[in-house]
């Protein structure tokens, strides 16, 4: 959501353009997601289950859980995406959407998903994780 500032000063006109390219990079990461959807599903999977931050009964549920949160988040009103992920904002100073969207639902709906053993791992390297796999993917 951009801030609002006193047109008025040199000072708020810098403000106002860093907001600007921190919402234009947020809106170019979420569309270009379409482009890369299965691949991207596919590698966060794995790199969650060769890392062994998650333990599953089948990679292929996990990849279409996955596959499921991103096609949701290329749909999702900034509301919805806020809301998803302010409990784990902190997390990261300077985040990737993408990745801390990802990050919270694995957190949150993988680990209730009957093929899910369990997760290990800290949310940072979870994050950490997810990131790798976004940044390779995705023109961030």
């Amino acid at each position: 959501m951009g801030k609002v500032f006193r047109p008025s000063t040199r000072e708020s006109s810098i403000l106002s353009k860093i907001e600007s390219t921190k919402e234009h990079k947020r809106r170019l990461a979420i569309s270009s997601i379409r482009d890369c959807l299965d691949p991207l599903a596919s590698a966060i999977a794995m790199k969650l289950i060769e890392a062994n931050l998650v333990e599953t009964t089948s990679k292929n549920s996990l990849e279409e859980q996955i596959k499921g949160c991103l096609e949701k988040l290329t749909r999702a009103s900034d509301f919805d995406i806020d809301y998803q992920v302010a409990p784990v904002r902190n997390i990261v100073p300077d985040y990737n959407v993408v990745s801390l969207y990802v990050m919270a639902f694995i957190i949150e709906s993988v680990l209730t998903h009957k093929d899910t053993v369990d997760i290990f791992g800290s949310d940072e390297e979870i994050y950490i994780t997810v990131n790798q796999q976004v940044r390779k993917h995705l023109p961030v």
